[in-house]
């Protein structure tokens, strides 16, 4: 029996052991493991979102509306320098002379920014608002006075899945129509709350593979490689512009500084967001930040009400300067990149070396739809990716649309990174996931907060070195084209790797032209260039590292490279005359020379250029610092196409906001009522063009005059949703061109102007309710264009569903057909009369309205034209059903003379309309279309046209031809001068996270939780060996004992020899009564 239980001791004494072990080690961080607990914050007497997503939260999304108008009688007036109070109410008070006292008075603002000069004041005016703001506008040192704005957000929460619109096809659909309140903020709003994808991801969305990586997206882009080298942010100021933070949130340990610069007395996060932002960038614990020792600076500006005001942001900007601010993490945006106060501040921020990065917005997958400020050149956008490097759908996606009446957008995003499901802190405690562009955002500043830090000399960190290192070190996505993932996935390594060898010097963004390569060159390599044909623009990012001016020298060279047949092409250039602040453009235009007009193959060659900058550390007056760059071009060239393949897009006749209020062209979209994404065949009609380039059509685009393109080159002139006007020489040419075999194809939409007044919106320019400039489209413009030939859309407004040649369609908002002449074909159709809807809450549903006309003019060899009364079946914006069939049966039509038998045929088909019983659409009384208008001018009475413009004429640079073979692949990781990434190397690192150590005096709680705090203050070889050893150490102690155990137990007991005793003791014992127990020897 005791042999048995010596035997058992024996066996449990390992098992003993590995269980310790085990439990010593399930106590530590394993690499590649994660536990996956979220935390929901405790709940809050406000209403927060953390308190939405602690229920459930996996299922629901927080979907939020937005409403924005100026504050009555309230005004921002800036001024061309920064003074003192005092010399502000003075200037004002100079302005104002005139005006009596009490009609007038300074807002006094209670922020941290009171004590210092200040470049704007808020003034209240209640006389006469037009007089006094003209008279402030006249004084010498106000630059420009503009509205104070409020923007209110509501918050909704939705199943998962649920974009909470009902279909606009329902006609149980019913809408109250009244004027309109910005619906979709017309400023700068949240973008970390005004998406549907705020929300936290669920875990059984799908059945799919699960992948064993950890979820804390610092560890993901091994951010724990750099902190065991020691760097984890310190010295580094980064300030979070959102809903502030609370005081003793655990997760943090550095909060510098916390502002409140709202009407609220509260500096604590009401909403949970701005907590979760900062937990991204500088959390310790828990779902861990990128640099948890960088100074944090919250600047709170934005209520527990989610409202908000532009003097805010104002006065926070310019305390972000006097704070020397190194990283700005914005995540607000908007479309109106013409908001001149915030723009210009914006400039200046980054004039003044803070790093600004902002979301580009959640408005994918729509192209076109990048907001701003994450926009600008200087502002580094963020768009958003899930951990399987896909493209997140909200993402917003390019090309900037601000530059496009000069020619073409540039490339953005700049880079993306994580976006979708990531944690970070909850508002009191604990973790949280949530999704869309401002959860990127924040991932890229933490890292450009950690990357600054490793940088010894921090004069070489400014807004364009870091871009440069981010871009030039990013991952491209494969089969990802540039306007949706920019220059590719953040790689925080190889960014530090080209940030610590990073030498002063210009660069380009993209920093190649490749005409060839699919998809990542898209639209550019969708289309071969051909001789004759519209040149191609490529719009480049000049980023100039060597300071915040600088200037290009001379001017930038073309060199073709001869033996791959670079003098087949032709290349102007323009460019920015000054580079600033840290950027400029250089735009390049592409085309074929004539010697290659029935030639086919590759061509290229590259612009070079110098950019100069004055030498900041230079004792010498005037010395400045070059830096010369290539940007290699390459491209395909192909035979000039048959003139009936080839497609014109008239681009020059569409406007959108900003700067003017263009409404969208579905009326039914009422929570988006602007149009703003450039209505151009690479954004918001990027489907439309995929769908003819792969029907073999070749598609141009025109950016000026009808009188400024050559009619016989082409089969086809494309208008889709025209809001402009147009020069009387425009309708004379198109006359002419027509009757000469040019074909016309026009999508309209609505146009009424009793449904204009219904729709009113509030001016935040003029502070006053004013009508749309134009409908969905310029009808009365459309019709003096196609007067001639005896059409006209008329006024009326129709919707519903019917069936054309077999196909299911939509009417979206669209017009009528009102006159088309007697032999042409007309379709009708049975459609609601949507116009009613709007003026008088009535339905009525309307028998044989033209949709549809077809007319070949009467003229030898003269054209066709073809009209439809709604854009909205191509328009990737809203579409409900799309009609390409439609846009293939009127190209066959105006191309080759070939009437659809469906159409031609139908049974819908109408005598056309006279419309000699209606008259036909008047514009607008009292519009402001002359104040956007390309065309129009002011005039006493009604608006005139301008004189035409003269054409453009582009210099073409004289080449300087090479001798010498060019590269055969363009696409290598953009090395910037002097940068050699096997210089710098990595420690050899295992672990995803530095070992627990003890808290500091002052930080909660006497131990982190495990998983917790990063290493900073303490050596690190220190901080890694001391537990190692301590660890060792318990597990010899711990052996031994045991192993002594063991021993003892499993040895069988020894007898002791018995004495013998004397033989006079035994004879005395055994004649002694025995009366208790026998001695022991």
């Amino acid at each position: 029996m005791s042999y048995e239980l010596n035997q058992t001791a024996g066996t449990m004494a390992p098992v003993c052991l590995f269980l310790f072990v085990a439990l010593l080690v399930g106590r530590l961080p394993l690499a590649g493991t994660e536990e996956e607990r979220v935390t929901p914050s405790s709940p809050s007497s406000s209403t927060t979102t953390d308190g939405f997503l602690s229920s459930n939260y996996s299922q629901l999304t927080l979907k939020v509306d937005f409403s924005s108008k100026v504050v009555e009688h309230e005004y921002i007036v800036a001024f061309n320098g920064y003074f003192t109070a005092k010399a502000r109410s003075h200037f004002i008070s100079s302005a104002l002379r005139n005006t009596e006292g009490e009609n007038w008075r300074i807002v006094q603002r209670e922020n941290p920014a009171s004590d210092y000069p200040s470049d704007f004041e808020v003034v209240q005016i209640r006389q006469d608002a037009r007089s006094s703001l003209l008279t402030l506008q006249d004084h010498p040192y106000i630059k420009r006075v503009t509205p104070q704005r409020k923007v209110f957000r509501t918050l909704k929460l939705l199943s998962a899945g649920s974009d909470g619109s009902s279909s606009c096809n329902d006609t149980r659909w019913v809408q109250k129509w009244q004027s309109w309140q910005s619906s979709r903020p017309l400023r700068r709003t949240s973008l970390s709350l005004s998406s549907g994808f705020w929300h936290a991801t669920g875990r059984h969305s799908s059945r799919r593979l699960l992948r064993a990586i950890p979820r804390h997206v610092a560890q993901i882009l091994q951010a724990d490689v750099l902190w065991q080298m020691g760097h984890t942010g310190s010295g580094v100021k980064v300030a979070v512009f959102d809903t502030g933070l609370s005081e003793k949130h655990p997760h943090f340990k550095n909060v510098k500084e916390r502002t409140n610069w709202t009407n609220e007395k509260t500096l604590d996060d009401g909403l949970g967001h701005g907590t979760f932002v900062a937990g991204v960038i500088a959390s310790m614990r828990e779902c861990q930040g990128f640099a948890p020792d960088s100074e944090l600076h919250i600047f709170r500006v934005f209520t527990n009400n989610q409202v908000s005001y532009t003097s805010w942001f104002l006065d926070a900007f310019n305390y972000a300067i006097l704070k020397k601010i190194d990283v700005l993490n914005l995540s607000i945006g908007g479309p109106d990149f013409m908001d001149h106060p915030f723009v210009d501040k914006v400039w200046e921020l980054t004039a003044n070396r803070v790093i600004m990065v902002s979301a580009i917005g959640n408005d994918g997958p729509l192209y076109g739809t990048l907001n701003n400020p994450a926009d600008q050149m200087d502002v580094i956008g963020v768009g958003g990716i899930d951990f399987e490097d896909n493209i997140a759908r909200f993402s917003s996606r390019g090309m900037t649309t601000w530059e496009l009446p000069g020619g073409y957008g540039r490339v953005k995003p700049d880079i993306v990174t994580y976006g979708s499901g990531v944690r970070g802190s909850g508002m009191k405690e604990g973790c949280r996931s949530l999704s869309g562009t401002s959860v990127a955002s924040p991932v890229v500043a933490g890292a450009v907060t950690l990357l600054a830090s490793t940088v010894l000399n921090r004069e070489l960190v400014n807004p364009a070195s870091m871009k440069q290192a981010l871009i030039a070190s990013a991952r491209r996505l494969p089969g990802v084209n540039m306007f949706e993932q920019g220059h590719g996935k953040l790689d925080l390594l190889r960014a530090y790797q080209i940030l610590n060898s990073y030498r002063p010097q210009a660069s380009l963004s993209p920093s190649y032209i490749d005409l060839t390569e699919c998809p990542y060159m898209w639209p550019y390599c969708s289309q071969p260039i051909y001789y004759g044909g519209m040149p191609t623009i490529v719009n480049v990012t000049i980023l100039n590292g060597m300071g915040v001016t600088g200037r290009i020298v001379d001017k930038p060279i073309w060199q073709p490279y001869l033996p791959q047949n670079g003098d087949h092409i032709d290349v102007a250039v323009s460019y920015s005359p000054v580079l600033w602040p840290w950027a400029g453009y250089l735009a390049v235009s592409i085309s074929v020379a004539k010697k290659a007009a029935s030639w086919e193959g590759i061509a290229q060659g590259h612009v070079m250029l110098t950019v100069a900058s004055p030498a900041e550390n230079d004792s010498a007056v005037g010395g400045e610092m070059t830096s010369t760059v290539k940007l290699p071009v390459k491209v395909k060239i192909v035979p000039t196409p048959p003139r009936s393949k080839r497609v014109l897009w008239d681009q020059y006749h569409n406007l959108r906001y900003p700067p003017g209020y263009f409404p969208r062209d579905n009326l039914r979209m009422k929570n988006d009522p602007l149009d703003w994404n450039g209505d151009h065949i690479h954004t918001n009609f990027r489907d439309m063009y995929q769908h003819l380039r792969s029907m073999g059509y070749f598609v141009e685009v025109l950016g000026s005059p009808i009188t400024c393109f050559d009619a016989s080159q082409y089969g086809t002139l494309l208008m889709v949703d025209s809001e402009e006007e147009y020069f009387p020489e425009e309708i004379t040419k198109l006359r002419r061109d027509i009757d000469n075999g040019l074909s016309l194809i026009i999508f309209s939409d609505w146009y009424n102007t009793s449904v204009m007044r219904k729709v009113k919106f509030y001016d935040e320019n003029t502070r006053q309710w004013w009508m749309p400039d134009t409908g969905g489209a310029n009808i009365p413009a459309l019709n003096d264009l196609i007067s001639v030939w005896g059409m006209a859309f008329s006024d009326g407004l129709y919707e519903g569903d019917f069936t054309m040649a077999d196909h299911d369609m939509y009417y979206a908002s669209g017009c009528s057909i009102a006159r088309f002449p007697e032999d042409g074909v007309v379709i009708a159709q049975t459609l609601k009369d949507q116009g009613l809807e709007v003026l008088k809450q009535d339905t009525a549903v309307v028998d044989n309205v033209p949709v549809l006309g077809l007319y070949q003019t009467p003229s030898e060899g003269g054209g066709r034209i073809a009209l439809y009364g709604d854009s909205n079946c191509i328009d990737d914006s809203h579409r409900q059903k799309d009609c390409f069939w439609l846009l293939d049966a009127l190209l066959q039509y105006t191309s080759y003379g070939v009437t659809p038998p469906s159409l031609l045929h139908s049974q819908n088909k109408v005598t056309p309309p006279t419309g000699t019983d209606k008259p036909l659409p008047e514009r607008l009384e009292g519009n402001h279309l002359y104040r956007y208008s390309k065309v129009l001018e002011a005039h006493l009475g009604d608006p005139k046209p301008r004189p035409l413009p003269a054409c453009p004429h582009l210099s073409w640079a004289k080449p300087q031809p090479l001798n010498e073979t060019a590269p055969s692949n363009l696409w290598k990781h953009q090395k910037l001068l002097s940068v050699d990434m096997d210089k710098v190397v990595l420690p050899n690192v295992r672990a995803y996270r530095p070992q627990v150590r003890p808290l500091s005096p002052g930080e909660s709680g006497a131990w982190d939780i495990p998983g917790g705090i990063m290493p900073g203050r303490y050596n690190q070889e220190v901080g890694q060996t001391i537990p190692m050893f301590a660890f060792l150490g318990a597990m010899v102690v711990l052996s031994f004992f045991v192993v002594q155990l063991t021993k003892s137990r499993s040895k069988p007991k020894r007898r002791k020899p018995r004495i013998k005793r004397p033989l006079y003791l035994q004879q005395q014992q055994q004649q002694t009564p025995h009366t208790g127990k026998n001695p022991t020897v």
